[in-house]
């Protein structure tokens, strides 16, 4: 995961903000997908690493996140922005594992509900 992630944060597209990041995720089937950030000159039309790599997983099929790895754009802690806990949690448990990493390696390790607790999801409908 570590590996495909940070190649991920290596082609993102940042030519504004200069923040990359990259990610993996690997579903319920072990499945592996990765994202990365792309940045566009209309700030609103960019997209976040995670919802390149969950819509890759969508597209191939897959449904249910066991896992997703972050790599942040330096080597401090970096953890998914609001809409993307969201994203996350759409396609996750509350005991889906978060892996918060640096290009160097393994900085954090915590659980969704960790990310976003007293969540709204599907549950909620």
């Amino acid at each position: 995961m570590f590996k495909m992630a940070n190649l991920a944060h290596k082609n993102a597209y940042v030519p504004y903000s200069g923040f990359k990041v990259g990610v993996c995720i690997r579903s319920d089937n072990d499945k592996l997908f990765f994202g990365s950030n792309v940045e566009n000159a209309a700030y609103p039309q960019s997209q976040c690493a995670e919802a390149s790599a969950i819509g890759s997983m969508i597209t191939s099929g897959e449904r249910k996140i066991k896992e997703v790895l972050i790599i942040g754009g330096n080597e401090e802690l970096c953890t998914p922005c609001g809409g993307c806990r969201q994203r996350l949690y759409e396609f996750s448990s509350n005991h889906t594992v978060i892996y918060l990493c640096n290009s160097n390696g393994l900085l954090k390790t915590l659980k969704l509900i960790d990310l976003l607790p007293f969540s709204f999801g599907p549950g909620n409908l």
